[in-house]
């Protein structure tokens, strides 16, 4: 493929996340998205309680279950000639993690801002890792059609909390039982809602200028007059929408609507198309890889075992980041230095899997994986680079694993190694006797993973607390100094699922007073600290 076929295809693409707080309808909006895409028929949650389909993009069991996302779900589809690739992010904090290294694989972000409850913790934490990336952020105000709060106050939340200055796209015509719809300040013109209207059409009108008498004939002269004053106001006091501020991640437009009724979504996904950046470069431990590049390069952000319970499949999800894809060529496994080649790689839509002959430069693939992979490897054509910026985190909590069948000891083994790869946990395993402690982000994690040891691999077990502060991995180059820590600390001295030595402090101060004792050691408190050193 020339240069000029590559870029052509580029351009055809967008990759990006949906992130939010729990509830605020991210999993509904991805579903509506779909819906506008043709990828799906059906919207999987719907208001009616009598249908009890599960959202399309919600995988495992224990989601149907608890109502919420737990894995990263990744979709493709096109709309208008241009092929989206779309991630949809766990909200629970407990599985903060998932969804960070997920945000290093898209290009942008949608955020999605419940209008009832505002800007949430969660929101603040996911909008850090977008700023640490410079990531442009589309702000969708989700269930306008609730009593919610005044848009004003919810524009300056945004700004105060999110620390990004915002710029309305669309404006709300009052809120709750009186919402009436959207005023489109880009093309000045009307979205109607329809309460009980949840087709995918819409119901526009073309008001030339707000001095229109068609808006007072449309929404009465109260609410034309209330929406004059609105946008005088916005007008006035927000800055002018810029394509270079908001791909420089410096302004976010803000959308207003209803997912659950498909509304103000279109505006939204048409806006997305043309404003929302093409892929970008990534950077490694080397140099930075261009999209542009004719040679294939990319790199694996999540591994997810048992995708279909039934046949035990495991899934590695990769970012291709340069060059084309193509089933059945040999690839450069970088980590393991050996040759490989995938001869059903797939793209998703939901559950449903499609085998793919290539894939281009912001395209997400998954790759049946026998437990070659790990979270970070890089692919190449054969260059020895390692994308950068794909962590593990030190865990907050920790529990220590114990067998409660003993018969079932090989399952146990292969299924906590198993889904401790996918990374929504990490395992340390000590030395002397085997005791495996697991490390999480959040309390819900040890949930998932008995529920899926019991499910997926026949294996029970059951959770002890451990009163553990910090993880680091400690490396150094003094022997002597890391012999003496070795003996030392023993006890709390663990390796990771890679074989690297990992430090479990019982408290701020112990870890304090030993990074002082052994100065010649490093503590480190992600897992990157081989990029950190090379």
């Amino acid at each position: 493929m020339n240069s000029a076929e590559l870029l052509t295809e580029i351009k055809k693409r967008r990759t990006f996340g949906i992130i939010s707080h729990p509830d605020a309808g991210k999993t509904t909006l991805t579903e509506k998205l779909l819906l506008f895409g043709g990828a799906i028929q059906t919207a999987g949650a719907v208001k009616s309680n009598k249908i009890t389909k599960s959202a399309a993009s919600d995988f495992m069991e224990i989601e149907r279950q608890r109502g919420i996302s737990v894995a990263t779900s990744v979709m493709a589809f096109e709309y208008k000639n241009v092929l989206i690739n779309l991630l949809d992010t766990p909200g629970h904090k407990d599985f903060a993690e998932d969804t960070y290294r997920t945000l290093t694989a898209v290009d942008s972000v949608i955020l999605v801002i419940d209008c009832v409850k505002g800007v949430e913790q969660q929101t603040e934490r996911l909008m850090e890792v977008c700023r640490m990336r410079d990531t442009p952020v589309i702000v969708f105000v989700n269930k306008m059609d609730l009593e919610g709060r005044d848009p004003f106050e919810l524009l300056d939340e945004l700004e105060e909390k999110l620390k990004i200055n915002v710029r309305p796209l669309s404006w709300p015509i009052n809120i709750g039982r009186n919402f009436k719809g959207v005023y489109k300040l880009y093309d000045h013109s009307l979205n109607l809602f329809n309460p009980n209207k949840t087709e995918i059409e819409t119901e526009v009108v073309e008001i030339k200028e707000l001095t229109d008498p068609l808006l007072d004939e449309t929404i009465g002269e109260k609410d034309a007059n209330q929406l004059r004053e609105d946008i005088e106001l916005i007008e006035g006091v927000y800055e002018p929408f810029s394509d270079d501020l908001y791909k420089d991640a410096l302004l976010a437009p803000v959308f207003f609507g209803s997912a659950v009724n498909n509304f103000g979504i279109e505006e939204m996904l048409d806006t997305f198309l043309d404003i929302a950046p093409f892929p970008a470069s990534r950077p490694t431990d080397a140099r930075e890889v261009e999209p542009t590049e004719e040679k294939f390069t990319g790199f694996v952000f999540k591994i997810h075992a048992n995708v279909d319970p039934k046949h035990r499949d495991r899934i590695a999800f990769l970012r291709v980041c340069s060059g084309m894809f193509e089933r059945n060529k040999f690839f450069h496994h970088v980590r393991n230095d050996m040759k490989i080649k995938f001869s059903s790689p797939v793209n998703f839509v939901g559950q449903r899997k499609s085998i793919i002959d290539n894939a281009f430069p912001g395209d997400v693939i998954g790759l049946y994986d026998t437990g070659t992979f790990k979270i970070g490897d890089t692919l190449t054509e054969g260059e020895q680079i390692m994308f950068k910026g794909i962590p593990s985190f030190s865990p907050e909590k920790f529990r220590e694993l114990v067998n409660t069948d003993p018969m079932k000891s090989k399952q146990l083994d292969k299924g906590i190694r198993q889904l401790t790869e996918e990374g929504v946990a990490q395992l340390f395993i000590h030395e002397m006797g085997q005791k495996k402690v697991i490390g999480t982000v959040g309390d819900l994690q040890f949930e998932v993973i008995q529920h899926r040891l019991q499910h997926e691999y026949g294996a029970s077990c059951r959770f002890t607390s451990l009163n553990f502060h910090k993880a680091c991995w400690v490396t150094s180059t003094d022997k002597a100094q890391l012999k003496t820590f070795e003996q030392t600390k023993a006890n709390v001295l663990y390796r990771d699922k890679d074989k690297n030595l990992v430090f479990l402090a019982d408290s701020a101060w112990i870890l304090e007073t030993t990074q002082k004792k052994f100065d010649k050691l490093q503590f480190h408190f992600t897992s990157e600290f081989k990029l950190e050193e090379a």
